[in-house]
C-alpha cells in the first residue's frame, strides 16, 4: 500500500475526510454564531442546544410523532426542511420573549441567559431521552461508498461536505452581497435611520436570530446520521465552535466558514500524526492567534 510520511495514503485521506466533515459542522455552527453576534451583538451559548434540537426533530420525525391522534412521520429529506423551520421558530420565541429585553444591557447578560437556556433544554431532553443516544439511519439514496482510487469516500459524508459548502457560502452571499444583507447590517449599526425609511427593524432582528438558530438546526439534521443523537451533542461541540469563531474573528462571516473548514482538516491531520493532541489542537491554535492578532484572523482591529 502506498504511504505518505510513513502513513498509508488511504488512512491519511480517510482522516482528512473525517476532519473535513467535522469542519463542515464547525463552519455551519460558527457561521450561525457569527451572524447572531455580528448583527445582534449576542454571544449565543444556546447555539449548541439549537443544534441538538435539529437532530432530535429529524430523529423524532423518522420514529414518528403522535399529535392529537395523528401519527406524523417524515424521512431525512423532509427533516432537512422541517428541522431548521422548527428550530427557527424556537429562535423567534427566544428572541421575542427573552433576548429582546437585553439588547440595551451589557452583552454578558445575553451570554448568561443563553447559557442558562442551553442547560435547561439539555436537562429536559436528558430527563426524557437519557444520555445513551439514538441512532439515525443514513438515507438510502446516500448509503454506500465510492472508490476514488486513493480512498473510499462514504457517499453521505461527501454529501454533508457539499451541502455545508453551499449553505455557508450562500449565507455569506446573502449577507455580504445582497440588498437584504445591507439592510441587516445597516439596521444593527443605525436602527433609527433604517426605521425612518420604513423598514421594520424589530422584525428584521427577530428573523436574524431565527436564521442563525435555523442554521444550527440544519447542522443538527445533517449530523444525525453521522453521530449518535444525544442531548449532550450540542454541549460537546459548542466550546470548540466558540474557539473557531474566536480564531476566525468574532462576527466575521467568511472567517467562520474558512476557519471552521481549515481547523477540521488540521484536527484530522493531528489524529494521524499525533492523536493525543487532537482534542486540544484547536485551543492551542486559538491561544497563538489571540497572542498575535487578538481580533482573530479575519476580525477588524479596533
Amino acid at each position: 500500500m502506498t504511504e505518505l510520511f510513513g502513513v498509508p495514503i488511504q488512512a491519511l485521506f480517510g482522516q482528512l475526510m473525517l476532519g473535513l466533515v467535522n469542519g463542515s459542522f464547525y463552519a455551519m455552527l460558527s457561521l450561525g454564531l457569527a451572524v447572531i453576534f455580528g448583527l445582534l451583538g449576542v454571544v449565543n451559548f444556546a447555539h449548541g442546544a439549537m443544534y441538538m434540537l435539529g437532530a432530535y426533530v429529524a430523529w423524532l420525525g423518522l420514529d414518528g410523532i403522535d399529535v392529537h391522534g395523528m401519527h406524523i412521520q417524515f424521512n431525512f429529506w423532509v427533516a432537512l426542511l422541517v428541522g431548521p423551520l422548527v428550530v427557527g421558530l424556537v429562535g423567534v420565541v427566544v428572541e421575542k420573549l427573552l433576548l429582546k429585553r437585553l439588547y440595551k444591557l451589557d452583552p454578558l447578560y445575553g451570554l448568561l441567559l443563553t447559557f442558562g437556556l442551553a442547560l435547561i433544554v439539555q436537562g429536559v431532553f436528558l430527563q426524557y431521552y437519557g444520555s445513551s443516544g439514538q441512532s439515525y439511519d443514513t438515507p438510502e439514496a446516500l448509503s454506500g461508498a465510492t472508490n476514488l482510487g486513493f480512498m473510499i469516500l462514504p457517499n453521505y459524508r461527501g454529501f454533508v461536505v457539499a451541502a455545508s459548502l453551499v449553505i455557508c457560502f450562500g449565507t455569506w452571499f446573502l449577507i455580504e452581497r445582497t440588498r437584504l444583507g445591507s439592510l441587516l447590517r445597516a439596521g444593527t449599526e443605525n436602527p433609527a435611520l433604517v426605521q425612518a425609511f420604513g423598514v421594520n427593524v424589530p422584525l428584521m432582528v427577530t428573523l436574524t436570530y431565527a436564521g442563525g438558530a435555523a442554521l444550527a438546526g440544519l447542522a443538527g439534521v445533517l449530523a444525525a446520521p453521522v453521530i449518535q443523537v444525544t442531548p449532550l451533542m450540542g454541549s460537546n461541540l459548542i466550546i470548540v465552535v466558540f474557539a473557531v469563531v474566536v480564531i476566525g474573528g468574532m462576527g466575521s462571516i467568511i472567517g467562520s466558514i474558512v476557519t471552521g473548514l481549515v481547523l477540521g482538516l488540521v484536527e484530522g491531520l493531528t489524529r494521524v500524526f499525533y492523536p493525543e493532541a487532537s482534542n486540544v489542537v484547536v485551543f492551542f491554535i486559538m491561544a497563538i492567534v489571540l497572542m498575535i492578532r487578538p481580533a482573530g484572523l479575519f476580525g477588524k482591529e479596533k
